[in-house]
């Protein structure tokens, strides 16, 4: 996917930090999410119907347990998920952009389109990065270890 000029970590950091600069779409904790790669519920789907998230089913290790192997997975896995936090350093250069745009007045369809759809483009790729880590999850825990993860969450199971 080509996305343009490439961005530092510490640059959106800094910007997102100075007083003025907010991204009047999106909340403190809006950026702050996508910059560190959380969840923020985009795959509240799979964790209600009984695919665990990986930080939660560590959090709960020792309840679940999780054998060494199992634990080393998930934590491959969990790197694997830095993903996200590119994506939404991009997804936050180019919402800063579009507010930009509308800020100083100079919004058009020519120029608002494009950032439209790398957002729109970038947001369900940070939601894959999300989801296909519940679905690892299943192929890691056993049927028990889902069960127990449930009952430990609340969900009840299915």
């Amino acid at each position: 996917m080509a996305l343009g000029l490439i961005c530092r970590a510490e640059d959106i950091r800094q910007d997102a930090d100075q007083p003025g600069r907010q991204i009047k779409a999106l909340s403190d904790s809006e950026i702050a999410g996508y910059l560190e790669g959380r969840g923020m519920g985009l795959a509240k789907v799979a964790e209600l119907n009984g695919y665990p998230d990986p930080d939660h089913v560590l959090e709960l290790a020792a309840q679940l347990g999780l054998i060494p192997h199992q634990r080393a997975t998930i934590e491959r896995l969990k790197r694997s998920m830095k993903k996200a936090e590119r994506l939404g350093y991009w997804l936050v250069r180019d919402e800063r952009r579009l507010d930009l745009l509308f800020a100083e007045g100079k919004a058009n369809d020519e120029n608002i389109t494009p950032l439209v759809q790398r957002i729109g483009s970038l947001e369900a790729e940070i939601r894959l990065v999300h989801l296909r880590a519940h679905i690892e999850m299943r192929k890691i825990l056993s049927g028990d270890q889902i069960k127990k993860y449930e009952q430990a969450r609340g969900h009840g199971g299915n």
